[in-house]
């Protein structure tokens, strides 16, 4: 249950331009019978928000009782929700959700309000806002008319791209996926995801760093990031490979979201100008601690204030 007298800390750099968070806002409906609030941008934003940071976050929810839902949900915890649109044909998106041995497989539902995000209300919410970075999925441009207003953004913003490679087939098509790629300033990718896209595109590569300086290289990539599950995950640049070792999980509930509380706290990090080692370091220990909650997201304040707290006895960055 929400604390409708919670508020998001305040925390995080003030004087950087606020972080764009493009694409599903959605509901992950679980086999006993529990809803969560759910979709990679949402989620990213939501751990933005809880960490102080104030993104603009677009997307677009049907009007109906669970759009109501999650704007009264999302307002509580604090976040701006003038870049959400409303759209009176579409419901508001769901994604069933069944966990095996705390793994997740996911039904994502057709045709939900935020496939119709419009292009000319997204530009119209960015309009006079300082702006740092552009963070979008491959789901959430899987239809045309949400394609069109991300292309849109990126024409009319020029921003740095931060891409989130998330293949769900058959939405999130390879064709979708490589045509992300190319130029991103930021991608994060799975380890099965970069093995899937090298062979695709026939590229070389007998391990994971391998493929990733070849695939950073062949899509002209500024910063590769790699998650391993179990493994950690390391970030490949043209300066080299750096890795980060596995923060063990303490109490496993379910790993929906662990990459999107490990973007969350990346995106915080490049943003706050931390050094590569401690993005790794921080991003790994939080989404270790979001496997110890159902779902996605968490309203425990508590959480984002201990990680807060720890950072700046660790002298900040």
């Amino acid at each position: 249950m929400i604390d409708h007298r919670s508020r998001p800390l305040r925390a995080g750099p003030s004087n950087a331009g606020r972080p764009v968070i493009f694409g599903e806002v959605l509901f992950d409906q679980f086999a006993d019978g529990s809803c969560v609030l759910g979709g990679a941008p949402l989620n990213v934003a939501w751990h933005l928000r809880g960490f102080g940071l104030n993104p603009l976050f677009i997307s677009r929810v049907g009007d109906d009782a669970l759009g109501e839902q999650m704007l009264a949900v999302m307002m509580t915890w604090g976040m701006d929700i003038s870049g959400i649109q409303a759209d009176t044909a579409r419901p508001t998106g769901t994604v069933q959700v069944a966990l095996k041995n705390g793994q997740p497989t996911f039904y994502i539902v057709p045709d939900q309000a935020y496939d119709f995000i419009d292009a000319g209300a997204a530009i119209a919410a960015i309009a006079g806002t300082p702006l740092s970075m552009l963070y979008h999925g491959t789901l959430g441009a899987r239809q045309t008319v949400s394609r069109g207003a991300l292309d849109a953004l990126r024409r009319q913003t020029n921003m740095p791209r931060f891409v989130d490679i998330n293949l769900r087939p058959p939405w999130s098509t390879m064709e979708l996926a490589t045509n992300a790629l190319y130029n991103a300033e930021r991608v994060k990718v799975n380890d099965d995801e970069i093995k899937q896209i090298a062979s695709y595109e026939r590229l070389p590569g007998a391990n994971p760093h391998e493929l990733a300086a070849v695939l950073r290289r062949h899509f002209r990539i500024g910063m590769l990031i790699v998650t391993c599950g179990e493994q950690g995950a390391f970030i490949d640049t043209a300066q080299g490979i750096d890795a980060g070792k596995p923060v063990k999980v303490k109490r496993l509930v379910d790993t929906v979201g662990a990459g999107d509380a490990f973007c969350a706290v990346s995106i915080l990090g490049l943003t706050g100008g931390w050094p590569i080692a401690t993005i790794l370091a921080r991003a790994l220990a939080f989404a270790s601690a979001i496997c110890s909650v159902r779902g996605a997201t968490t309203t425990n304040q508590g959480l984002y204030a201990s990680y807060i707290e720890q950072w700046e006895r660790d002298g900040g960055r």
